[in-house]
């Protein structure tokens, strides 16, 4: 335990002390200054800080200082009754502070009690009762406004993790502050109860137990009483001042004495006007010219001096942001500043402004904010913050989306319309601007408000424009997810992963596979939208076999093999049937025969005629599939699976090929067409 801390619990035992043990006068008179000093220590902190937080142990600290000033007041009191005599301080304050006159001293100590108890604690409650109660009510509006700074790229996540912190701590000091003011209140009370006690009993004890007459106990306990209640008074006053200050504290850039002298000497035509009244006033009543002039000429002297240095600091401050722009324009960091891409650019017209503004009801961040919580769900992957902007370049009401500098799609939405899209069959009856439905490039229509219910009830698809775009966002991140993972972000999940199967982790990597080689698999597995989030049985898989091959391509199928049951239950859901496309036999041998290897990996290599026969087959068993109101899945056998998805790639980038190997058993596959060639 350090010095201070010992220190600490050493102060309570000594208030504890107080209340049971007498203590001697002069034992009596260091505590009473020890007292004053704290609190004046206080106020001059609270008057130093620049926001509450930075005084966070106040309403704890404020605790301990009513305790250990009421315990202060028991001993004095046990002392003036028991003995006659409090220390010198408390007979200093009684004699000397208010001038041996009893009467003056009472009054000075009932100036001392309204003035805390009336103004300073009444108001000082008051101050932290509404803003515990405001503290509270903006606590949700914040943390939203920093999601909505965390979406926009404006803050890190370890930034919106502090913003979160204080605003935390912001709510528990105000709660604490609204209880530690009633500390407050009560100690002035008592300290009222106090001095009636002293100065009634102290009568009663020195005519009955110590035979002083009548005029020499009144004079005697009354003198001790009101220098003892003054004596605590003034600290009390401290204390509540510095309560005051720290619960009226708003944003500052500095400490209260900044604040006051930057604050209320800014405008110094005002002081100007100031020094003119008290001028005025010397002259047209009976007030001494002597006092009003020298005042005013003071304050005159004094606004032309802070209008001086005012011009001063503004010119060099004017030279200080020249020089720093030209610097700045010289620095290789301004340039180097321009290189950086963001992963994710969502970028819209001055028209769709409303989507991303809050204060119109917009609602696009919070959309983005579910849309990184959904896709870490579904594909195990942390997006990277989408930087929201506007862009003056672009249509009204037209918007894009970029993925690490590139354009992946463009799209338009019309606020105060609906995209309807249609059932099968359009209705003449549904007016509206044909439009395309952006992501997933269906026929649609814009409809008007007044269309909206009609076209519910004729089985139209109809969708509001935020959720069109936030549909369209989702799905351009799915589908280029493989792009947006790379070996920072594999470093960041083997990290996450590394905290629960260190063992798994030290076996996969460093070695036998570098991050690159991880993260070329997950790319690979993302790529076609195999979720990635089932990490141990990857690393599992990766762990049986990086020692046996370094090919990347293989590594990937083991793993698609290993998430055997995952695949399955993402096309086949509660034991359904699985309709899918297989290859001819021949068409398996061909490829197989087509498969060449090098010492770099494999790769297929057929006769482009051979590989556009397949292709075009491919394609009319889809077209044959897809007119049946079902999702077509190419189905092979693991040896040519990988080569499959290679050469059809490009032509059904969405078709996914499915191996036998990474189909659960118990699941029924029934084929639907079969790819022959000729």
């Amino acid at each position: 335990m350090s010095a201070r801390d010992l220190s600490v619990l050493l102060s309570v035992i000594l208030i504890v002390a107080m209340l049971i043990i007498p203590f001697p006068g002069w034992m009596l008179s260091i505590l009473i200054i020890i007292n004053i000093a704290l609190a004046l220590l206080v106020l001059l902190t609270s008057m130093n800080m620049q926001e509450p937080l930075q005084f966070a142990i106040f309403p704890s600290l404020l605790l301990l200082l009513t305790l250990f000033r009421l315990g202060l007041n028991v001993s004095t009191t046990r002392s003036i009754l028991a003995n006659g005599e409090a220390g010198g301080v408390v007979e200093t304050f009684g004699t000397f502070v208010v001038g041996g006159n009893v009467v003056v001293g009472f009054v000075v100590f009932l100036i001392l009690i309204i003035i805390q108890f009336v103004v300073i604690t009444k108001g000082s409650e008051r101050v932290s009762e509404v803003a515990a109660r405001f503290t509270l009510d903006a606590m949700p509006g914040k943390q939203m406004s920093i999601d909505a700074d965390l979406n926009a790229g404006m803050i890190s996540d370890k930034e919106a993790r502090e913003r979160r912190d204080k605003i935390g701590k912001e709510a528990d000091f105000y709660g604490a502050m609204d209880g530690a003011s009633k500390f407050v209140k009560g100690d002035a009370i008592a300290g009222i109860i106090i001095v009636l006690i002293n100065m009634m009993f102290g009568f009663i004890i020195g005519m009955t137990q110590q035979g002083l007459g009548l005029s020499e106990a009144l004079s005697k306990y009354t003198m001790l009483t009101v220098g003892d209640g003054i004596v605590s008074q003034i600290p009390a006053l401290l204390i509540s001042t510095a309560t005051g200050i720290v619960v009226t504290r708003a944003a500052s850039d500095g400490n209260l004495g900044q604040d006051i002298t930057a604050q209320l000497f800014a405008y110094p035509k005002m002081i100007y006007v100031t020094a003119g009244t008290i001028f005025m006033l010397g002259l047209v009543t009976p007030i001494n010219d002597i006092l009003t002039i020298p005042i005013a000429a003071a304050l005159a002297f004094g606004a032309f001096m802070i209008g001086r240095t005012d011009k001063v600091e503004e010119q060099s401050l004017d030279d200080v942001e020249e020089e720093l722009v030209v610097d700045g324009l010289k620095s290789p960091e301004s340039v180097v500043n321009l290189l950086n891409v963001d992963p994710i650019e969502f970028e819209f017209g001055y028209g769709l402004i409303p989507l991303a503004d809050t204060n119109q009801g917009g609602d696009l961040l919070d959309r983005i904010v579910m849309i990184r919580r959904q896709l870490a769900i579904e594909l195990g992957l942390v997006i990277p913050v989408v930087r929201i902007r506007d862009n003056i370049q672009l249509q009204p009401n037209e918007y894009r989306l970029k993925i690490k500098g590139s354009e992946m799609a463009r799209g338009e939405l019309l606020l105060d319309h609906y995209l309807a899209m249609s059932p099968g069959v359009d209705d003449d009856s549904i007016e509206g601007i044909q439009t395309i439905e952006p992501s997933f490039g269906l026929p649609a229509k814009w409809i008007s408000e007044d269309m909206k219910d009609q076209a519910e009830m004729l089985g139209y698809t109809v969708v509001d424009p935020p959720s069109v775009v936030s549909t369209h966002i989702t799905e351009l991140i799915k589908a280029n997810a493989h792009q947006l993972i790379g070996r920072q972000e594999v470093k960041q999940l083997i990290d996450h992963l590394k905290e629960s199967y260190p063992i798994l982790v030290e076996e996969v990597t460093p070695n036998p596979l570098s991050i690159g080689d991880i993260q070329k698999v997950l790319a690979k597995l993302l790529k076609e939208n195999v979720s990635i989030r089932n990490l141990p049985i990857i690393f599992e898989t990766l762990a049986d076999f990086g020692r046996m091959t370094s090919d990347t391509d293989l590594l990937t199928e083991y793993v698609r093999q290993s998430l055997a049951r995952q695949i399955t239950n993402s096309y086949a859901n509660n034991g359904d049937t699985l309709k899918v496309i297989t290859l001819s036999g021949k068409i398996e041998k061909t490829v197989a025969e087509g498969i060449q290897q090098t010492e770099h990996g494999n790769y297929l290599s057929l006769d482009p005629t051979v590989s556009q026969t397949i292709i075009e087959n491919i394609a009319t068993q889809i077209e044959h599939v897809s007119l049946q109101e079902q999702s077509p899945i190419l189905l092979c056998s693991p040896a040519v699976r990988m080569y499959v998805r290679q050469m059809i790639e490009r032509y059904f980038p969405q078709i996914p090929v499915l191996s036998y190997n990474e189909l659960e058993a118990n699941i029924e596959v029934q084929s639907v067409g079969v790819v022959n060639i000729e």
